[in-house]
């Protein structure tokens, strides 16, 4: 337990990952077999909250904690205050998985207590090492917790509305995320493997003005999606589809297929783009939200996590950034399991097979990296230092 106190991300990718196959097996009895799941409470409402604010809110965590002590050259929380931030977070998870105990309110104070104890944390940190340029990623985190706020009210209220309100700009605002930190981490880690391998770094380029449209346009599209209409909506989703497609072509993902720790951070990132495509298209195609929904949670959240963990966990243990023996089929059950619900939300396979599969292949995925990375992950590192 002392070494996965030492570093954020060696205690929240653990816990991540373990969650995510806990997660969907409990998700998977209650569809098919009638678990108890959520008492009191709409269990697929359960489902999205735990899959945005539980699984994601432990990824969020474990990269974002790791990062900004990076970003202002601080050391990273670590021993008793970052085993009481994850306390708050198992609450949570507490609460939602023992909601025919807890009520609405008691559920709400456990949940938020981690998301506003993180954002206070990376706010003030970020605030006093004036960090201003990474401050808009505390923006996000607070308008996340807004946003499970508004799910906890829908809760608490009983009001539909506000609840997929809630939902709705939790998976919007992650997307978001997803789009800021990739835009950081992609282009760079890719210029510097070409350069390492004698090739031209410039390959891979970026333009101030693209990256800051693509931006806040997906903000506009991620904060109007519980307001916009059908139409606005879809052309907002149209306009970023095409900023972002064009900023995923700039960076050349296809030059990386040698390296799998950075081509899968390129196709993480193409699981948005295709999000956004197939939310500006179901217009015309009368596909319905849970399409572009699906897409993005499972390719796009569900790919870029792996993505970041499997690479954070050799880095940040002084190991060579490679995928460990066997790592690669984490790579293919997760794209097989973001393929495999995708082609179940149009109606290409049959809802039964088509969940358990999708559903078998995240778990195959998650469950593989518990295998193969948590072992790291409570390790020394490799060269000797702490942390």
């Amino acid at each position: 337990m002392k070494i996965l106190l030492a570093a954020p991300f060696r205690l929240f990718f653990t816990a991540c990952s373990a969650y995510a196959v806990i997660m969907l097996i409990g998700w998977t009895g209650f569809l098919f077999t009638g678990w108890p799941l959520a008492d009191g409470m709409d269990p697929f409402k359960w489902h999205s909250h735990e899959m945005l604010f539980g699984f994601g809110g432990a990824a969020i965590a474990g990269f974002l904690l790791t990062a900004v002590a990076n970003w202002t050259q601080t050391k990273a929380l670590s021993g008793a205050p970052l085993l009481a931030l994850f306390t708050l977070w198992v609450l949570g998870r507490v609460g939602f998985w023992g909601s025919a105990y807890i009520p609405a309110p008691g559920r709400a104070l456990l949940d938020l207590g981690f998301w506003l104890a993180l954002l206070s944390y990376v706010t003030y940190l970020l605030f006093v090492q004036r960090s201003t340029r990474n401050l808009p990623v505390a923006g996000i985190i607070a308008l996340l917790t807004l946003a499970n706020t508004f799910m906890h009210w829908g809760f608490i209220s009983g009001q539909i509305r506000v609840l997929t309100a809630g939902q709705q700009w939790g998976l919007g605002l992650l997307a978001l995320l997803i789009a800021m930190i990739g835009g950081r981490i992609i282009p760079l880690f890719s210029r510097n493997w070409l350069q390492q391998r004698g090739a031209n770094p410039n390959l891979v380029t970026q333009y101030a003005l693209l990256d800051k449209t693509a931006l806040i346009t997906l903000l506009i599209w991620a904060v109007s999606l519980p307001l916009a209409s059908g139409p606005l909506s879809g052309l907002l989703a149209l306009i970023a589809a095409l900023l972002h497609s064009a900023r995923l072509l700039f960076w050349r993902g296809w030059r990386m297929r040698a390296q799998p720790l950075l081509w899968i951070l390129h196709l993480g990132y193409g699981w948005l783009v295709v999000s956004l495509w197939l939310q500006a298209l179901s217009r015309w195609f009368l596909l319905p939200p849970t399409v572009w929904q699906h897409t993005l949670a499972v390719g796009g959240l569900g790919t870029m996590i792996l993505a970041v963990m499997t690479r954070v966990a050799m880095g940040h243990t002084g190991r060579p950034l490679a995928l460990v023996k066997g790592g690669l089929f984490i790579y293919g059950f997760i794209t097989l399991a973001a393929f495999t619900r995708l082609l179940t939300a149009v109606g290409v396979l049959a809802f039964t097979p088509g969940i358990m599969s999708s559903a078998v292949f995240w778990i195959l995925a998650y469950g593989l990296f518990v295998i193969l990375y948590v072992p790291v992950l409570c390790a020394p590192r490799a060269d000797g230092r702490a942390g």
